[in-house]
């Protein structure tokens, strides 16, 4: 049985944590797959965007598999071992998280690294390493830091205690609460309105949000100009204003 489930319907990819058993904790071999998968999605022009989930009824991710860790010969290896976190963050399609349970560890750290979250109202949000005697590797501190504020992000990586889907909707973690039931197809609804879009002008977005977390403003501003350009010479913009003229809906092919 494959732990890592990936399918594509109507342009949208969904790549499924599918260890339900382990709270869908992920396995070496688990990061090799995610990144092939990210390989394909950044590759096929057919696929617009991505959406990013659990299997079972616990869990969207706790994380990596605590047992796996002392397979590593030393630390050195350790710290080189294929990360899915960066693997996600390399995905130039929109990617969509659906947080059907707990999110730890780096299964929070997976959840940060894409672009938009829903949960749902059973799911729990925790960076619980330092109650094991370290911290998080992929970027826990920075994107929380960014995405709940310094204080929020110190209760979270201090005490390792989780926080409800409410807090982390009021903390701004993540976008939207829904019913558990209702997960799955308000992503789909999300990821079908993105796919729809002008392809290049969606990856250009996510592009510039990327580069607004990491330049002075005055730099983000011309470079933002310069993105708008680009878009602004693509066949989709054309269609886009001919569309708006004849009061038709366009129709975007990623030209």
């Amino acid at each position: 049985m494959s732990h890592v489930l990936f399918s594509i319907e109507d342009q949208i990819a969904t790549l499924t944590l599918n260890r339900p058993e382990k709270l869908n904790s992920v396995t070496p071999e688990m990061a090799r797959a995610i990144m092939t998968h990210v390989q394909h999605c950044n590759e096929n022009d057919q696929i617009r965007a991505v959406i990013i989930t659990g299997a079972g009824e616990r869990a969207f991710c706790a994380g990596s598999d605590i047992a796996e860790l002392d397979t590593y010969d030393t630390p050195w290896v350790f710290r080189n071992r294929p990360d899915y976190c960066d693997a996600i963050r390399a995905l130039r399609k929109p990617a969509i998280c659906a947080i059907n349970g707990y999110a730890l560890g780096g299964g929070l750290e997976t959840a940060m690294s894409c672009d938009i979250r829903i949960a749902s109202d059973t799911a729990k949000f925790a960076s619980p390493e330092v109650k094991l005697g370290w911290i998080g590797g992929g970027g826990m501190a920075y994107m929380l830091v960014h995405n709940i504020g310094a204080s929020n992000a110190a209760r979270m990586l201090m005490t390792g205690e989780p926080v409800s889907a409410d807090t982390a909707l009021a903390w701004g973690l993540v976008s939207q609460v829904v019913p558990h039931e209702a997960l799955q197809s308000q992503a789909r609804e999300i990821a079908q309105m993105i796919a729809a879009r002008p392809p290049i002008a969606v990856q250009t977005a996510k592009t510039n949000i990327r580069a607004a977390y990491a330049v002075p403003l005055e730099t983000a501003i011309q470079y933002e100009r310069d993105l708008q350009t680009i878009c602004f010479a693509t066949q989709d913009a054309d269609e886009g204003r001919r569309a708006f003229k004849e009061k038709r809906s366009p129709v975007f092919e990623g030209r």
